[in-house]
């Protein structure tokens, strides 16, 4: 049986602190590329918060130049399809 989409996707954050670093980015230009709140970015790297909708892991997978197909940003600790427990991301508005 095949397994439905991911409701959110757990990251790793040390990981997207290391790629973000690699590009030469400050967390206040990959958080804007990204569209989220530069807040929420440190908060993902440091692991206070580790899900991320779909739509938002894409535009930061985007953003740091990751495959689709590349699952380094993921946690592979973790269970990928568990919700954010602490309410909806701080997501920055267009």
């Amino acid at each position: 049986m095949e397994q439905p989409p991911a409701t959110t996707y757990q990251v790793d954050g040390a990981e997207i602190r290391t790629r973000r670093m690699e590009l030469g980015m400050s967390q206040a230009e990959c958080a804007a590329q990204a569209r989220i709140a530069r807040p929420y970015l440190s908060q993902l790297e440091t692991g206070e918060r580790r899900h991320l909708r779909p739509p938002t892991y894409k535009a930061l997978r985007t953003t740091l130049q990751i495959a689709h197909d590349d699952s380094r940003l993921l946690d592979q600790r973790g269970d990928p399809h568990r919700k954010e427990r602490h309410g909806s991301p701080h997501e920055a508005r267009p």
